[in-house]
């Protein structure tokens, strides 16, 4: 039965294995009674923690991206300067460009910064890294993403399934993605995917208001997550302002309409009286920077870019008619700065990208209309942030984490979703490989992956695993293992690759091209495969 099926728990359904001879303990009782809402805690949940936050001191050192160093600014701009030129500063490189919650989070993070090292919050201290920084900021991301620790703990109560819900639960929490970016990498995604599933949580609960608050104020906190919003709209909507007959319920409307602009107003308010909004959405929304990131991010438009390319050496070498682009000839990151330029295939205008990825939406949007449940809304929550990541303008690589977390919130309602969830995440993760590139870390993060995978997909797997009902399925699962077997290959292949070249800068790009080509292959297929079984589905 699946771990995220929306119904009234009966004390069956409420049963886990606190129980029984191999009961998980609670320890609760010497927990704050203001946590009571988490539930009993068991000594499991209370080591995976521990030994989980003792594992990310060790990362304390590690390697770290100019992020750092980006939210160690944002720290001296809200502290140094009154509001009014904090969306102005241009002090170092590294702008403020998120929402304004953010902004006031990081005003809030520089109080006792401030204290610890004064030398942190300084404006001109660009540049800085001395260890009370470094030991600071990594603290912070720690602390912050306990928010996604106690709604991962509040998912496994009252879960109809709490054995796979756990594993669900244990999965997002030690995630390799979270790892990757926020701990070593650097950045907040912990803290703020942990808003996402307390909204997502309290929709399973039925609060849906409560639901839709919480989304507002994650919008302010970074900007992305609006890629999720038409499932909210569309969710909302008909579940909680509409009669199950079709008739809006004004009062709840209102109330819903009211909450949602005075989180808006919280947010953007003091901007709007400075005269200041145009500046700050310039900002949020930077339109000149080009169809692909630096290293692309493998979706549509990664295969596009390297059709591009196979098809710019054929007409190098065989006359087929085709007019080269000499711009594109040139253009070698395809989206690091400015706008992306092809050699062969027509150019993707902004415009290209929104109207493809909004009929991909209106699919799921449409199914959510007609079938307003939970179930339905995680999965056409995660399929509208799938459609964005796929076709969405200078998609980052960080942004596959908007597909796989709350793909994972599905992974266990059989095994065609399971297979998916298992492709997907594989996909996923690798392709955020090439954001450690450090010798020491390159080991560390391929043995925690493998490690994340042993302890998370192979109990699903046992649980989960359906024979292949027909030979066909049984060719498709082959084609499917061997293309996951592959990844071993892949990481073979971009280790030697520059040893073998000596380092030669004209084909340097090359291990990058092949792992973003190799994990759009899959992320596409996951895509395909999750569209498929939402609309075939009832809900």
């Amino acid at each position: 039965m699946s771990a995220v099926k929306q119904s009234q728990s009966s004390p069956a359904d409420n049963h886990d294995d606190s129980q029984g001879p191999h009961a998980l303990k609670p320890t609760s009782a010497w927990i704050p009674k203001w946590l009571n809402f988490l539930g009993d805690v068991s000594q499991s949940e209370i080591d995976i923690l521990l030994l989980s936050t003792a594992f990310k001191f060790l990362l304390f050192p590690a390697y770290r991206s100019t992020d750092f160093e980006v939210h160690r600014n944002w720290l001296a701009i809200t502290h140094s300067l009154p509001i009014s030129r904090w969306y102005y500063d241009t002090t170092s490189e590294w702008t403020l460009d998120y929402p304004p919650f953010f902004a006031y989070f990081e005003k809030l993070m520089s109080i006792p910064a401030s204290f610890i090292d004064p030398k942190i919050v300084d404006l001109q201290n660009l540049q800085y890294d001395a260890w009370t920084v470094i030991v600071y900021q990594r603290l912070t991301v720690i602390i912050s993403e306990l928010v996604l620790g106690a709604a991962l703990l509040r998912f496994i109560r009252g879960s109809v399934d709490p054995s796979r819900q756990r594993i669900l639960s244990a999965s997002l929490f030690l995630h390799p993605g979270f790892l990757i970016i926020d701990h070593i990498h650097f950045q907040y995604n912990g803290f703020m995917f942990g808003i996402l599933l307390w909204s997502i949580l309290m929709a399973r609960e039925g609060r849906n208001l409560v639901s839709g608050i919480l989304f507002a104020v994650l919008l302010n906190f970074k900007h992305i997550y609006m890629y999720l919003a038409p499932a909210y709209f569309v969710y909302l909507l008909r579940s909680y302002c509409m009669s199950p007959a079709g008739a809006i319920i004004p009062t709840r409307f209102i109330s819903l309409a009211n909450s949602v602009l005075l989180v808006f107003l919280a947010s953007l308010g003091p901007f709007v009286l400075m005269g200041q909004l145009p500046q700050l959405l310039s900002r949020l929304f930077p339109f000149t920077r080009g169809l692909n990131h630096a290293y692309w991010a493998p979706n549509a438009w990664a295969l596009v870019t390297a059709a591009d390319r196979v098809l710019l050496q054929l007409v190098k070498h065989v006359d087929v008619g085709l007019v080269v682009n000499e711009s594109g000839v040139a253009s070698t990151s395809r989206g690091l700065v400015g706008d992306t330029v092809f050699a062969v295939i027509p150019n993707i205008k902004p415009v290209h990208t929104f109207i493809i990825t909004i009929i991909f939406q209106m699919l799921y949007l449409i199914k959510l209309w007609r079938a307003p449940t939970y179930k339905s809304f995680v999965a056409a929550l995660t399929l509208c942030g799938y459609a964005s990541y796929m076709f969405g303008w200078h998609v980052h690589e960080k942004a596959v984490l908007l597909v796989l977390v709350p793909l994972t919130l599905l992974a266990s309602e059989n095994y065609a979703y399971y297979k998916t969830f298992v492709i997907a995440s594989v996909a996923g993760i690798f392709s955020l490989f090439p954001l450690i590139f450090t010798p020491a870390e390159t080991l560390l993060k391929i043995i925690y992956s493998l490690i994340w995978g042993a302890m998370i997909l192979y109990p699903l797997h046992k649980q989960l695993y359906e024979f292949p009902s027909s030979l066909p399925w049984v060719l498709l699962e082959s084609f499917e293992n061997a293309y996951l077997y592959g990844f071993a290959l892949l990481q073979v292949f971009v280790t030697l690759f520059p040893y073998v070249t000596g380092g030669n800068p004209d084909t340097e790009f090359l291990p990058l091209m092949a792992t973003s080509v190799y994990c759009a292959v899959g992320l596409i297929w996951a895509f395909i495969r999750l569209s498929t079984l939402y609309i075939t589905q009832q809900y």
